[in-house]
């Protein structure tokens, strides 16, 4: 039956550690930014022209175009910037009380560069997929899945909070924690990234020394 790949998939989430850190930091991420985004809208709706949303909606497209310049680079520098996105953006609830049109524009710069930067990591995380002993078609339905379900929960998040406060304070600082609890996985994403492209690097390197060696004899 059709449920079974459900199944099959998250058999293979739990038999390998480093699907598990993805999945669950892809999930935060996009949790955080679809609670976050209704009440975001709502504010650039109120407080920015026409001509700024088509700005940001314009530059959020131009992730197809990006990609090629960002060919060759390193995927754990991916996630290092993917953190340091989030600390920033947590920093930028604090501007909330002070500036409202400031957050708005912020928060905006903020949540463009990350779709970008997740279209970036999403190319490059799949070359990885091969030491996980998972299909890509697994890999990608698994990231779909994660995706829908951090977004339909994110929505229901939000109805929750504007149905019984229409205070953000309460609902940035619950972001807030959640985001430093997902910056906690991205950095053991960083660090398992890291430690695999080192490794692969010394192994091609110790390939072609072994190669060079066979033809000098």
């Amino acid at each position: 039956m059709a449920h079974r790949h459900y199944l099959a998939i998250f058999k293979e989430i739990k038999a390998s550690n480093f699907l598990k850190l993805q999945s669950i930091a892809l999930f935060i991420t996009t949790y955080i930014d679809w609670t976050l985004i209704p009440f975001v809208t709502k504010l650039e709706g109120t407080y920015l022209p026409v001509f700024m949303i088509s700005f940001f909606m314009l530059v959020g497209a131009l992730d197809g175009f990006i990609q090629p310049l960002f060919k060759n680079i390193k995927i754990y520098n991916i996630y290092l910037f993917t953190i340091l996105l989030d600390i920033i953006q947590i920093g930028s609830y604090f501007f909330f009380s002070y500036s409202i049109l400031f957050f708005t524009y912020l928060i905006l710069t903020i949540f463009t560069i990350q779709a970008i930067t997740f279209e970036i990591a999403r190319v490059h995380t799949v070359d990885f997929m091969q030491d996980e002993k998972i299909e890509l078609k697994d890999y990608l339905m698994l990231r779909s899945f994660m995706i829908s379900l951090a977004i339909v929960t994110g929505s229901l998040s939000a109805m929750l909070f504007d149905y019984f406060t229409k205070d953000l304070t309460y609902l940035l600082i619950y972001l807030s924690i959640l985001g430093i609890v997902g910056i906690l996985f991205q950095f053991r994403l960083y660090e398992k990234f890291k430690k695999r492209v080192i490794f692969n690097e010394i192994q091609i390197e110790k390939d072609k020394k072994e190669l060079f060696e066979k033809f000098k004899v």
